[in-house]
Parts: structure tokens; C-alpha cells; sequence
């Protein structure tokens, strides 16, 4: 027994479960050891946030345990992650030390509303699940005034979300009838809607948003948040309710382990490799530069298609084959349009000459494909 490979996972989200899954499809508990690591012990695919936000859902109904892990023979710890030691192939928790042959780090990436003075005390972080009830009773309690959602930093998780969230909370509040006086802002860094997806689509997205009256305010750089009020870099904005998609950075751990420099991401190449044999990196808590000005966008489904590239050359390296795999940056994120039906914005990053995207018609179909990429991926991982 004791010279089965070691494969630890470091995050229980996208690209650590379906790297998890891949591995133990192929392989049996004979053959390689699977643990994952993660502080919390539950998954939920994030666009099930903004279900909640509009009151159809609720936290409760929206997670998978990662205690499931078990009965597929893949170990789950419930712990955090203290020091990653790179150079002798050890994981530090609070509890206890764990040893690896490969590792996966998918640790995602952390919100930080704390680099924006003001913002914790003035406003609602829309990706931080524990807010996200609160949010709710105050959309639901609102009759007048304004409403700012804005992009505090990028890159930031699953583009396409604060756009969703904006025609969701039109759609929220047309049906409280409360639409007509109350005006929503939309503020972005960015000189257009969505850089990652290039201004075709992005053009495409400004038009839904702005047949719905959402006022998009873009090379928006916000410094501070005071009461009631955003301070850009040269002008100010008033609100009654913020809604704010703070920074991200990667875990700290990720800093101290030297793999990434503040307030960057891992980088990584198409094979998902640090500079350490055996450790290899997926997800958001990695930056894919793919030109210089676009990297693959921090989205579940592509941390997703990362994890099961690795998974597989793992199990070539296992199985003592040649053959390696690179990931084929293709995805999809759904965009739903708060009238009961969804786009789809289809992505391949490594297409030539260049990146190719774009956004499908609205319908029906789309919302209900929406709903059965939750249900398969909480099925077939937990």
C-alpha cells in the first residue's frame, strides 16, 4: 500500500472537483490516493447567487457537501491550508501535516473589499454568499432611488455576473412594481462591457442592459465609498443601495508560497505547470495570459476544463504513458436575461488568429440548459 501515488487537491470548487472526479474515474483507490483540502464543506455553482439575490432560492438548496467525496473513495479534510511547501512536497493545515506526490492547487480567488476605503461599511459585496439574503430584503423593501452596481477591480470571477444581476434585479423589481422610480447604475473600469469577450460581444450586452434602462458608466475606476456616495478619480456619484463586485487576490498562502506575487495570480501555460515537478495550478486562483492585454477569464467552466487536463496527464504520468494533453480553452457562461430566458456566451481562447466569442439569441432553451449545468455538475461531482 504505501507506494500508491499521492494526489492532493487544494479547493473544493470547480477545478478541484472535476480534477478529483477525472482521477477517480480512471483510476481506482489501488492506484492513486485523493485528497482534497478546502476550509469550507460545501460546493455551489456561483451563479446560484444571484437566484438567491431575486428570493427563487435559498443558500440552503444551492450547495452539494464535500462529505459526499467519500463514498467515491476520495478523502475530504475540512481544514486551512497554513504553508504550501513546494520543495518538500507538504501541505500544513491547522491540524495536521499532509504529504503529496502530485498537487493541485485550485484555491480560487478571494475577494477583497478591503482595499476600497469605505466599501465594507457602505456597501453589499454581491459575491460574498453571506450578504446575499440581506441584499435581498433591501431590493424587496426598496420603492424609490438608486441602485450602483459596480466592478471594483479586474479581473474579477465570471464576467458576465454583474451584468446577469443588474437584469435580474430589473426583473425583481418590474415585478414589485417599484421598476419606474428606481434608476440602476452600472460602473465599470473597463472601457466596454466585457474585454474578455471583445467588443463584438461586448456591444451586444451593452444594447440588453440598456434595453432594460441600465445606465452603464464605463473607465469608471472607483477610489473610495463614502456614505451614499462613489469617489472615482475625478468626479463623484450618488446611491441609496451599492452593490459591489470588490478586488480579487489569491489566498495568501499562494503569496507566501512564492507562487504568485501580490496581487497577481499563479501564471500558468495551456499544460496548468508551476516551475515545481508535480504541482500544478487551475482556476482562478491562476492567470492564463492568452495576449497581452486578455487572459482566460476567471469562469467555473474553464477552472473546470483546466482540472480535468491535469487530472489526465496525472494519469498518464501514473500509468508511465507518454502522452500529455494541454487545455483546449473552450467554454461557455450562460447570461440570463430576467425575462425567462438565457443566453449563452461561447468562448475559444485559442482560436487563430485570435480569440474567438460570441452570444447566442435569448431563449427559453438556453435558461432550462442554465438550470441542468447546475444540476449535472452538483450530480455527477458529489
Amino acid at each position: 500500500m504505501a507506494n500508491i501515488p499521492h494526489v492532493v487537491i487544494l479547493g473544493g470548487g470547480f477545478g478541484g472537483l472535476s480534477a478529483a472526479n477525472e482521477l477517480r474515474n480512471s483510476l481506482s483507490s489501488s492506484q492513486v490516493k485523493i485528497t482534497v483540502i478546502d476550509k469550507k464543506d460545501w460546493f455551489m455553482v456561483g451563479f446560484a447567487k444571484l437566484w438567491i439575490i431575486n428570493g427563487t432560492r435559498t443558500f440552503e438548496n444551492s450547495i452539494g457537501s464535500l462529505n459526499e467525496l467519500q463514498k467515491k473513495e476520495i478523502d475530504f479534510i475540512k481544514d486551512e491550508i497554513i504553508t504550501i511547501n513546494l520543495e518538500n512536497k507538504n501541505i500544513e493545515t491547522k491540524s495536521q501535516n499532509i504529504s503529496f506526490d502530485f498537487l493541485i492547487i485550485s484555491m480560487g480567488a478571494i475577494l477583497a473589499p478591503q482595499k476600497i476605503p469605505g466599501l465594507q461599511e457602505n456597501g453589499f459585496n454581491l459575491y460574498d454568499h453571506n450578504q446575499l439574503s440581506e441584499i435581498h430584503d433591501r431590493l424587496d423593501n426598496m420603492k424609490s432611488g438608486k441602485i450602483a452596481i459596480a466592478i471594483m477591480g479586474m479581473p474579477y470571477k465570471c464576467p458576465p455576473a454583474p451584468f446577469e444581476a443588474s437584469l435580474l434585479i430589473d426583473s425583481m423589481l418590474r415585478k414589485l412594481g417599484v421598476r419606474d422610480s428606481i434608476q440602476i447604475d452600472f460602473y465599470s473600469p473597463a472601457p466596454i462591457t466585457l474585454p474578455a469577450a471583445g467588443p463584438e460581444v461586448s456591444k451586444q450586452i451593452l444594447e440588453i442592459i440598456n434595453s432594460e434602462k441600465i445606465i452603464f458608466h464605463n473607465l469608471s475606476k472607483i477610489k473610495s465609498v463614502e456614505s451614499k456616495k462613489l469617489i472615482f478619480e475625478n468626479s463623484e456619484a450618488d446611491f441609496d443601495l451599492l452593490l459591489a463586485v470588490p478586488p480579487h487576490i489569491a489566498p495568501k498562502v499562494i503569496y507566501d508560497s512564492g507562487l504568485a506575487k501580490e496581487p497577481g495570480f499563479i501564471p500558468i501555460d495551456r499544460n496548468c505547470k508551476t516551475p515545481f515537478e508535480n504541482v500544478f495550478a487551475v482556476g482562478d486562483v491562476t492567470s492564463l495570459i492568452i495576449t497581452e492585454n486578455m487572459a482566460v477569464p476567471k469562469a467555473g467552466v474553464f477552472a473546470e476544463g483546466e482540472g480535468i487536463t491535469v487530472a489526465q496527464n496525472i494519469i498518464s504520468k501514473i500509468q508511465s504513458k507518454e502522452e500529455s494533453v494541454l487545455f483546449d480553452g473552450k467554454g461557455g457562461c450562460f447570461i440570463e436575461s430576467g425575462r425567462n430566458t438565457a443566453s449563452v456566451i461561447e468562448v475559444d481562447m485559442f482560436s487563430n488568429p485570435r480569440p474567438s466569442t460570441n452570444i447566442t439569441e435569448a431563449t427559453a432553451d438556453n435558461l432550462s440548459k442554465k438550470i441542468e449545468f447546475e444540476k449535472e455538475r452538483l450530480s455527477k461531482w458529489l
